[in-house]
């Protein structure tokens, strides 16, 4: 049931479909009905979706969109008319023809469909789209690394999408859209594409690697090196066997590059039985423990152990609670804790791990979060005081017995697993030596080194947060912390990021070894017991883990000793010069970029040259890592405006040199080496393209909002501004639609699958010559 709206303005239409949902939901309760599945997903505020005025209709967007992700016949049920219907609009508009759909797109990159179609289609018909249940989807938006609050806490009202033949309008504009296409990309069914995925196969092949799965155990007494699988599914990993998350060769590139621990994400609920006291958690709990069995006995082959993410108790909704109102602690949304300090649900916890550690006895160990994103126990999110078991506790109290009770479950069952608490949100990420000191001794402290390192970028000053490599820790946080961790007898873990991080995880990894081995050889003088390497982002063996791996092993090894024999291993003699040239300044340039929690999660460069211009504002927020949209404002904090652009620009500038080292390097290296100096050179170029890219579309939204607001003679100049901007994105877009078509690994990113495929960038450049043409025909 939708509503129907016939107010006279946008706002008016808004506020009655408001009260009319109210009263529909009001309606059926009151008489015991049911909504639809698909009305009972998230909507948030609901706003109107955006248009793509660039396209002659919603439904050439869909088609454009979903093309070589979604099969023709599917498209064409899903908007009721033939399939050749949808390929004769395709073919309008300059789309290459389409054999077959793989099926890695439904199954590995779920989220970049979802993500593509958010502003497209409803819910019933994106459910259809994913051939998910609402109770699928659902689960999906909350527990997948959060990802509703990542597509902005709301869905964009869409109505059905219904196939409608193109009007002579619509033709026309189709026309004009494969004119631009063949002006600047010729035929595309003569380019030649790096199937997306690709990627997988190449490193789940052992073709070319070194290391022997000749192992019997993991030895514990090595210094952790810790990442996620660069391609693993994070949501609900374990109950999709045939998805490997770390296949053979994955593995032994890791291991050839000292990694000796891989971590994954899983809900406790999900992978033990709930007992007596919980019968109805650990629904499909077997198969996940036949995975797990599985993947653990994989990789110790390789040496490498897995360590499970725990961030329990995940809250519950109301009903689950029904039954055993005593053990609901506080109330966020719709869900309610399972409060920590009843012995109900410690002994859940504790019971679970240990099932889980006696089923699966050679798994590595656990990190713990006990204050994130996610409502855990009472005193995650600091209120504590409203729940009534809590309410006469501190905060340290409760969160070190929630880490206790873990360390007691994974004990119980393997007292040599490691169990790890992570001091992430503690106190607001301050100071917490109350929560450290009541910590057990068998379990190890980590913290983000970088935190609280003071900053100054653009003459703003600040403070680093976390995911940062552009500043070089530790910071006074982590030391702090580890001191005090050292001092009750603790050992301590540092979480660093060596591959990439939210400043840009579009690419596998960047190559700025000097800030690398800067941090490294900072930690190895504090004395650390392990690192974390990596979140989501940034598990792909790249050359930057050998410089963790050396610092971990050689003693008294320096940043110029590691590098150096780095260089001269991957490139040989000659390129090895060059190649040092070039980290540095990548190093160099990546020192002025402008960090900010506000920057890393909400600015363009995610999505770099694939982000759309738009002509007029949206009035969209951009949302973490997801939709930047038009948001300079949320993009940029602390910094001005300029400020904002003009770093983006210096790391972009300096960045070019470090390319043009690189470039020659190339030149300077023949077969394997050759191979590896063209791998590295692709990534360098993707990421440069993305720092200049966020740099244009900041100009480009001042610019536009300065000309909208304009009457007098200045408007002209602002008007030629936006076309030069646009010009220069339209050679940024094609130059990375080139990078991106030959390299399957750019633009993806483990938990939120790909931010973009090449026919993005195609998009772009029709979207940049529409947003010039409107410009350009303004009086």
């Amino acid at each position: 049931m939708r509503p129907f709206c016939n107010g006279d303005t946008p706002f008016m239409n808004r506020i009655i479909a408001i009260v009319f949902n109210f009263c529909i939901v009001t309606l059926v309760s009151l008489h015991g009905l049911s909504l639809p599945a698909f009305d009972r997903l998230p909507v948030g505020t609901h706003p109107l979706a955006l248009e793509s005025p660039h396209f002659p209709s919603r439904l050439h967007a869909f088609i454009w969109r979903n093309w070589q992700l979604v099969p023709p016949s599917k498209m064409a049920q899903l908007v009721g008319t033939e399939t050749t219907n949808i390929e004769r609009i395709a073919e309008s508009m300059g789309l290459p023809q389409v054999d077959s759909v793989s099926g890695e797109m439904r199954e590995r990159g779920y989220i970049t469909l979802i993500r593509r179609n958010w502003h497209l289609l409803p819910y019933e018909q994106m459910l259809e789209l994913l051939d998910m249940t609402p109770d699928e989807l659902a689960l999906t938006l909350r527990e997948d690394d959060f990802l509703y609050i990542k597509l902005g806490n709301l869905k964009p009202k869409c109505e059905p999408l219904r196939y409608q033949e193109p009007d002579e309008a619509a033709v026309q504009r189709a026309a004009e859209i494969k004119q631009v296409v063949r002006e600047h990309f010729g035929d595309l069914e003569l380019v030649e594409s790096e199937p997306r995925f690709r990627f997988v196969k190449t490193l789940s092949s052992t073709e070319g690697t070194t290391v022997l799965p000749d192992r019997n155990t993991v030895n514990r007494e090595q210094p952790l090196r810790m990442v996620y699988s660069y391609f693993g599914l994070f949501g609900d990993p374990l109950i999709e066997p045939e998805i490997e998350p770390i296949p053979d060769g994955l593995l032994a590139r890791l291991a050839d590059k000292g990694v000796n621990g891989i971590w994954m994400h899983v809900v406790l609920r999900q992978l033990a039985p709930g007992g007596e006291a919980f019968p109805e958690l650990g629904a499909g709990h077997e198969q996940r423990i036949q995975t797990l069995k599985k993947l653990v006995a994989q990789a110790k082959r390789y040496g490498i152990g897995i360590y499970l993410y725990i961030n329990e108790p995940r809250a519950m909704p109301p009903a689950f609670f029904e039954t055993r109102p005593e053990l609901a602690g506080i109330r966020r949304g719709d869900y309610w804790t399972m409060c920590t300090s009843t012995p109900q649900v410690r002994n859940w916890m504790s019971d679970s791990l240990a099932h889980v550690f006696g089923e699966v006895p050679d798994l590595g160990g656990v990190f713990t979060i006990t204050a994130s994103e996610n409502l855990t126990n009472c005193a995650s999110k600091g209120q504590h005081h409203l729940c009534p078991h809590c309410s006469t506790r501190t905060d340290a109290e409760i969160i070190a017995e929630v880490n206790a009770t873990i360390a007691e479950g994974v004990h119980r069952a393997n007292p040599d697993a490691r169990v790890i608490a992570w001091d992430w949100g503690w106190k607001g990420h301050g100071d917490a030596p109350d929560i450290i000191s009541l910590l057990p001794k068998d379990v190890a402290l980590m913290s983000v080194s970088e935190w609280a390192l003071p900053i100054e970028r653009g003459g703003v000053a600040s403070k680093i947060g976390e995911y940062s490599m552009s500043a070089v820790g530790p910071g006074p946080r982590a030391t702090k912390h580890w001191k005090q961790a050292q001092q009750a007898g603790l050992k301590t873990v540092a979480k660093v990021a060596v591959n990439n991080t939210w400043e840009i995880s579009a690419v596998p990894f960047l190559p700025v070894m000097d800030l690398v081995a800067e941090h490294c050889e900072n930690l190895s003088e504090v004395g650390v017991d392990g690192t974390m390497l990596s979140w989501t982002l940034g598990g792909y063996p790249s050359p930057n883990l050998l410089v963790s791996q050396s610092f971990s092993t050689e003693p008294g090894a320096t940043k110029e000793t590691v590098l150096n024999r780095i260089a001269q291993d991957r490139f040989g003699d000659d390129a090895a010069p060059l190649v040092r040239q070039a980290w540095t300044a990548f190093s160099d340039a990546f020192r002025n970029f402008p960090y900010s929690g506000a920057v890393m999660y909400k600015a363009p460069q995610q999505m770099g040259p694939a982000n759309l211009l738009y002509a007029d504002p949206t009035g969209y927020r951009a949302t973490m890592v997801c939709f930047p949209y038009d948001d300079l404002n949320g993009w940029r904090s602390p910094y001005s405006t300029d400020v904002f652009a003009s770093q983006f620009e210096m790391v972009a500038d300096g960045w070019a040199g470090g390319i043009r080292h690189l470039e020659q390097a190339v030149q300077a290296t023949a077969g394997v080496q050759r191979e590896a100096a063209e791998s590295d050179l692709s990534v360098a170029r993707a990421a440069h393209l993305h720092f200049a890219s966020v740099a244009n579309q900041a100009r480009f939204v001042l610019a536009r909002d300065a000309a909208l607001a304009s009457s007098d003679d200045s408007k002209q100049k602002l008007v030629e501004q936006i076309l030069q901007i646009t010009e220069n994105e339209v050679s940024l877009a094609r130059d990375m639609f080139d990078v991106v078509s030959e390299d399957s690994r750019i633009g993806y990113e483990a938990s939120n699958h790909y931010f973009y495929v090449p026919l993005d960038l195609v998009e772009k450049v029709i979207n940049c010559e529409h947003v010039a043409s409107r410009f350009s025909a303004q009086p």
